[in-house]
């Protein structure tokens, strides 16, 4: 079981080195990168590629990591004992399964993806270490032990927003994906708009590295967003000569598909500004 990239996810020699490796080591693979990256992506692929079904966990800043295990409702048990329903007689009917439970009771293997897992509190991942390495856990409601059937590929992802603990970092396999250069984003680009005019989308990626590029960006335009604004670009059919004739110090065209807050959109009118004042 080989992960080799599908033709709609272009993935580097050293991604799908990591990937197969996680594999072969039965570890979490842990995916850091820039946001529009790929990450979210890549578990995609993975579960397309190897033809297994992929179950996702989306990580919030208030999300438990004994959500992902299971919950039990005792509200509504209690609210249902007051009613006189039967149905209190078995706990197990308030016990709501988790991703991780949906995983591990899998018959066949599954691919399971924590997305974002840097959102969580910082114990979040301590509180998954016991249970991702030996791929079991307790219901102490129920007294039942849950152990995975078949052990999932565990992919997850990270924008590095705050450090994860060492003790869980020992337990992955790390990769960051690096931003791609223009000819893997030329690639990349090709798999989203095939047929592409090719003086279009060299202007294009010509002026999207200028603008990564300018000093004093906040916030760098990400992978994803080179797509929209290129996809943009297309069905406005802009002329390559005019993204060739403008420069990192103009405003750019459709620039509300790169720019994404007020601080960088300011500092392109600047610098526009100061271009016709020297022109």
């Amino acid at each position: 079981m080989r992960f080799s990239g599908t033709d709609a996810y272009v993935a580097g020699k050293d991604l799908m080195v990591a990937v197969n490796a996680a594999i072969a080591l039965e570890r979490p693979l842990l995916v850091k990168g820039e946001p529009g990256t790929g990450k979210t992506e890549l578990a995609v692929q993975i579960a397309a590629s190897l033809g297994l079904r992929l179950i996702e966990w989306n990580v919030k800043s208030t999300t438990k990591a004994s959500q992902g295990l299971y919950e039990y409702d005792a509200v509504s048990r209690l609210r249902d004992s007051q009613l006189g329903d039967a149905r209190v007689a078995d706990i197990s009917n308030y016990i709501r399964r988790g991703k991780l439970w949906d995983a591990f009771d899998a018959s066949e293997r599954v691919v399971l993806l924590i997305d974002e897992i840097d959102k969580a509190d910082i114990e979040f991942p301590n509180d998954l270490l016991q249970e991702l390495d030996r791929m079991e856990f307790y219901v102490y409601e129920t007294d039942q032990t849950v152990r995975a059937k078949v052990r999932p590929i565990v992919i997850i992802t990270s924008n590095n927003e705050k450090e994860l603990p060492d003790a869980f970092l020992r337990r992955c396999f790390f990769h960051y994906i690096r931003f791609p250069d223009s000819e893997t984003l030329e690639r990349i680009v090709e798999v989203h708009h095939p047929g592409i005019r090719r003086d279009l989308l060299r202007a294009a990626l010509t002026q999207f590295y200028e603008i990564r590029e300018q000093p004093g960006l906040k916030k760098k335009p990400s992978t994803s967003e080179a797509l929209d604004w290129i996809r943009l670009l297309v069905s406005e059919d802009v002329d390559p000569l005019d993204l060739r004739e403008s420069s990192s110090k103009i405003l750019p065209k459709l620039h509300g598909a790169l720019l994404k807050n007020e601080q960088d959109v300011h500092l392109f009118e600047r610098l526009a500004f100061l271009a016709r004042r020297n022109a």
